[in-house]
């Protein structure tokens, strides 16, 4: 043997493996793909859970938004309507029960007078159709007719029973706007004529306010304002009386007001009668 000298290992281990070239049997083969890991499943949803998910995040469609906005301007114009009902009925809430029942009454009456007057005209309706002289019969209502109609255009005088309205007004608050209220509350309650301060009124009547006081159809009247009114005064007196009514308001402005009941109401202001620039009866 040489001299020269050669590790000697160590006798307990293993020997290391020689790279003979040859694959290892763990080693992938060439152009193998590995496998990707099965994905863990899902833990399954409950029923709150899968309900929530379909409600949220909402989908819509448009016309889903179209049918919304229409529904809630719908809801809107019904909250605003029964707003204005229930503002416009605020008075009667708080009314007594002789007041609501003074108020039913005047309803009824006023029906009454409607049944009344078609009652007539039905009646007028059969006089022209079975009186053996209709020529004369017809002569008859044409005068009675015209005369109401120049009761109502203030051409003629007229009485009977009725009411007077005194409003005194010390601190001058009473508008012209107040005072046609009072006229279209009266004429409601089934006033036949009307003066006010030596104006007749009618129909075609106007208010304004003129240096401190008020002018009727261009004529000025001062306070205290008094109303000569020819009606039933059971309809009358009470319209004026209603909770929120002329009364009231009236004593809202500090004014002073009278209502006086009479057997006899004569309206004897009266108006020229205007012959129309261009309006011709029809009639042959």
């Amino acid at each position: 043997m040489s001299g020269d000298n050669v590790p000697q290992g160590d006798p307990g281990a293993e020997p290391e493996p020689k790279d003979t070239g040859a694959p290892r049997p763990d080693a992938p083969l060439p152009g193998a793909v590995r496998p990707e890991p099965e994905p863990e499943p899902e833990p399954e949803q409950t029923g709150r859970q899968r309900l929530a998910a379909g409600l949220w995040p909402p989908r819509f469609s448009r016309a889903q938004l179209i049918v919304a906005l229409l529904l809630f301007v719908l809801g809107l114009g019904l909250a605003i309507q029964v707003r204005s009902n229930s503002d416009s009925s605020a008075p009667l809430r708080g009314a007594r029960q002789e007041d609501l029942v003074r108020i039913l009454d005047e309803l009824d009456g006023r029906t009454k007078r409607l049944e009344d007057e078609k009652q007539k005209l039905d009646d007028q309706r059969k006089e022209l159709q079975s009186s053996s002289n209709q020529a004369e019969e017809a002569r008859k209502q044409t005068l009675e007719r015209e005369r109401q109609l120049g009761i109502l255009a203030g051409t003629v005088a007229a009485q009977g029973p009725g009411i007077t309205l005194r409003i005194t007004d010390a601190k001058g608050q009473v508008r012209s706007d107040q005072l046609l209220d009072t006229l279209q509350e009266l004429r409601a309650a089934g006033a036949e004529a009307i003066q006010i301060n030596g104006v007749r009124v009618v129909a075609g009547s106007y208010f304004s306010d003129e240096g401190g006081g008020v002018a009727i159809d261009g004529k000025k009247i001062t306070q205290p304002y008094e109303f000569r009114v020819i009606g039933k005064p059971q309809d009358l007196e009470p319209a004026l009386n209603i909770p929120g009514g002329v009364v009231q308001t009236m004593e809202k402005e500090q004014a002073t007001v009278a209502v006086t009941r009479s057997a006899k109401i004569v309206v004897d202001a009266l108006r020229a009668a205007k012959q129309p620039d261009y309006a011709r009866s029809s009639s042959p």
